[in-house]
């Protein structure tokens, strides 16, 4: 067999290899698509066994025996999950409460923004009788109407509802299996690891080694500190709040604090729940400037404070980019597609500077010797003459 035949079987066994792991990488995809409603607990519990896993590494280097290490981390994260759940729950029991006493005022403020603010307001810009469309006598009408699609929508809505009961059965089972799952994952994490790095051919171990390390620094960065802002926030946005006046400011800070992972939802809904409050409890737009200072001073001290010493550019990816890849992780997958967002947006942006930096430093890129050679020429500016010997 002659050098080019061989060649080309070199090339075609390599184009069926990158098929195959096209095939494989398409077949855990729909796997995870479909099994997406149980995999919540796993992908949590995976998460925490990963983050905890170099506290045990690091116990075990200090001469504890791995069952002693994975023990004493497992209960110190079940100790500090209890001191919140401890600290928080009478707390949000306590808002949640308040906001259920209010709630008739609340109603009460937007039936007459409804009819005095916006509904004026539409029916001068747009010429639309808003208070119209919404009569009573109105939709009664397009229900006579449209009542073959409203019974599809009723029997929808109601069979969601009878199967809400089982909904949340489930999601009682999975909060008592993240901590036994989290158990597993964490004694067990290292052999994993091996188990995996054993599949990999051995000519690309040690590639994948450095981009599953880089990944894994990467993320694990990333989280720590995504967490400690989220945490910061939540405290300054309830602290501040509360200060201002608000009565379930506290409430509304830990709503903000939670979302703020996702860029500009987190301080976006702090300034409209907080306003929205300040105006029902009739503190007025001095409530109302009140939310903006404790907003303002929030973001100052995150973007210049909290986000560059705890977070930094770890994930290296744009605000755009992650709010993208939440919901396309929760309209694909789901609630397991939005833990999954961020972690594979990391490992993505991970393998693309990768590939970018292959590229720039292949032929492609650089192009041939004579196409340096050549190329001063193409841009109009003429060679310099050969030296005279």
């Amino acid at each position: 067999m002659d050098t080019s035949s061989q060649a080309s079987l070199a090339t075609l066994a390599g184009f069926i290899r990158k098929v195959q792991w096209v095939a494989v990488a398409l077949a855990i995809i729909w796997l995870v698509s479909k099994l997406s409603p149980i995999l919540t607990p796993f992908v949590i519990a995976a998460l925490l066994g990963w983050l905890g896993d170099p506290l045990v590494d690091r116990l075990q280097a200090r001469g504890a025996s791995r069952n002693v290490a994975v023990a004493t981390v497992f209960a110190v994260m079940c100790l500090i999950l209890l001191i919140v759940l401890l600290i928080l729950v009478p707390i949000i029991v306590r808002q949640v409460s308040m906001l259920a006493e209010s709630w008739p005022q609340y109603q009460a403020w937007l039936t007459n923004w409804f009819y005095d603010k916006l509904a004026p307001w539409v029916q001068s810009t747009f010429k639309f009788d808003l208070v119209g469309w919404f009569d009573s006598k109105h939709l009664v009408e397009m229900v006579r109407e449209h009542w073959q699609r409203v019974g599809g929508i009723a029997a929808t809505v109601l069979g969601y509802l009878s199967r809400s009961g089982m909904g949340v059965v489930l999601w009682m089972a999975n909060l008592v299996l993240i901590p036994v799952l989290a158990f597993f994952f964490l004694r067990d994490w290292d052999m994993f690891v091996e188990r995996v790095a054993s599949l990999i051919p051995r000519e690309s171990l040690a590639t994948v080694s450095k981009l599953a390390k880089d990944s894994s620094d990467v993320l694990g960065g990333f989280l720590r500190g995504q967490f400690m802002v989220m945490i910061a926030l939540a405290i300054m946005y309830g602290a501040g709040l509360s200060l201002v006046g608000v009565k379930i400011g506290i409430l509304i800070g830990l709503i903000g604090g939670m979302l703020s992972f996702v860029p500009y939802l987190g301080p976006t809904s702090v300034v409209l729940m907080g306003t929205v409050a300040a105006l029902v409890q009739g503190l007025g737009w001095k409530g109302v400037a009140g939310v903006g200072v404790v907003w303002a001073v929030a973001q100052v001290v995150e973007s210049y404070v909290l986000t560059p010493k705890l977070v930094g550019d770890r994930i290296g990816l744009h605000p755009m980019v992650v709010i993208f890849a939440v919901m396309a992780g929760g309209t694909l997958f789901g609630f397991v597609g939005m833990i999954l967002a961020l972690p594979a947006s990391a490992v993505f942006n991970v393998l693309l500077r990768y590939w970018v930096d292959r590229y720039r430093h292949s032929e492609a890129y650089l192009g041939t010797q004579e196409d340096e050679t050549v190329a001063p020429a193409s841009h109009g500016t003429p060679a310099a003459p050969p030296s005279q010997a």
